[in-house]
C-alpha cells in the first residue's frame, strides 16, 4: 500500500501527532489503568462512508504497544453502511486508550477525504472525465490527504512542485507570457517531465496549444467557453478544469470533453467520517 519512503514519513507524522497529544504522559489513563492490563475492543463507523486509513490507524497503536493485534474487517477504500464494525483490536488497555484519539484523528480524516471523493467520481459515471485533487493539503499531512482521494477513486495530481510543471499566472506574467514561460522551462527540465500551462481565456489557449503543452488548465471559465476550449485542443493535449468546480456543476462542465475536473474542496474542505472506538 505504501512504500518504504512513504512508510517512514508517516512514521515520523505519527510520531509527532502522539508527541504533541501525550507530552509527559496521559495522566487520566495512567492514573487509573494498570501497566500490565489487556483489553479488546473495536472500530464503528456511524454513518455511510468509504473506510481508508485502517493501515495509518493500526501503526499509531503499534507505537505504544509493538505487541498489539489489529484486525481490519474491511478492505481500504470499501463503501460501508453505518453501524459496521471495521475493525477488531487486543493488547494494552493503556495503548487502547491514550492512542484512540490520534488512531481516530487519521482515520476519520482520511475516510472522509475518501468518502467525498468517491462521490464526485460516481457523479461522473458514464463520462471520461477524472476527478484530481490539488495541492490544497493539510501542511505534513499531503501523503495521506492524496492517498486518501485515490482509496475514494480519485486521481492524483502532482505531489509537489518537484514532479511536475505548472506554469500559472504568476509565473506567466513574471516571465513575459505563456511562450516565454515555457520555453524558459524547456531549457531546464527533463523531456519526460510534463508541462502544464494555466489559461484563461481562448487566446490563451491557442498559445498553449502553438507552445505544445502537455496538458492546458481552463481555469475560472464559463462552460460554454471550455466547451470552445476543447474544440480548439481537439487532442493535442490534455485538459483540466479548475475554479468553482462544485458538485452541482460537475456534470456540466465533464459533459464539454474535458479530461480532468480538478477540486481543491476534496482536501481542503473535507469533512471527516464518524468514526468512535469502543472498549469491550
Amino acid at each position: 500500500m505504501f512504500n518504504e519512503q512513504e512508510l517512514n514519513e508517516i512514521d515520523v507524522l505519527i510520531e509527532t501527532a502522539l508527541k504533541e497529544d501525550i507530552a509527559s504522559g496521559d495522566i487520566t489513563t495512567n492514573s487509573i489503568i494498570g501497566e500490565d492490563e489487556i483489553a479488546e475492543g473495536y472500530l464503528l463507523a456511524k454513518v455511510d462512508g468509504v473506510i481508508a486509513g485502517l493501515n495509518v490507524a493500526e501503526m499509531v497503536f503499534k507505537k505504544l504497544d509493538e505487541n498489539f493485534e489489529f484486525k481490519p474487517l474491511v478492505a481500504e477504500g470499501e463503501a460501508v453502511k453505518s453501524k459496521t464494525k471495521i475493525a477488531e483490536m487486543k493488547g494494552n488497555l493503556r495503548a487502547l486508550l491514550t492512542g484512540e484519539r490520534t488512531a481516530l484523528n487519521f482515520l476519520q480524516r482520511i475516510s472522509g477525504i475518501s468518502t467525498e471523493t468517491q462521490k464526485y467520481v460516481h457523479h461522473l459515471e458514464g463520462t471520461k472525465t477524472k476527478i484530481l485533487d490539488t495541492r490544497k493539503t493539510v501542511p505534513g499531512f499531503r501523503l495521506l490527504d492524496k492517498y486518501a482521494v485515490k482509496m475514494g477513486g480519485g486521481t492524483n495530481h502532482r505531489i509537489g512542485l518537484y514532479d511536475m510543471v505548472m506554469i500559472k499566472d504568476n509565473h506567466i506574467q513574471a516571465a513575459g507570457g505563456i511562450t516565454e514561460a515555457v520555453n524558459k522551462v524547456r531549457k531546464n527540465i527533463s523531456e519526460a517531465i510534463k508541462i502544464e500551462v494555466e489559461t484563461t481565456n481562448l487566446k490563451e489557449v491557442k498559445e498553449a496549444i502553438e507552445c505544445e503543452a502537455d496538458i492546458i488548465m481552463l481555469d475560472n471559465m464559463e462552460t460554454n467557453e471550455m466547451a470552445k476550449a476543447v474544440e480548439l485542443v481537439k487532442g493535442k493535449a490534455k485538459i483540466e478544469a479548475s475554479g468553482s468546480m462544485h458538485f452541482q456543476r460537475l456534470q456540466e462542465v465533464a459533459e464539454t470533453g474535458v479530461d480532468y475536473i480538478s477540486v481543491g474542496a476534496l482536501t481542503h474542505s473535507m469533512k471527516a467520517l464518524d468514526i468512535s472506538q469502543y472498549i469491550i
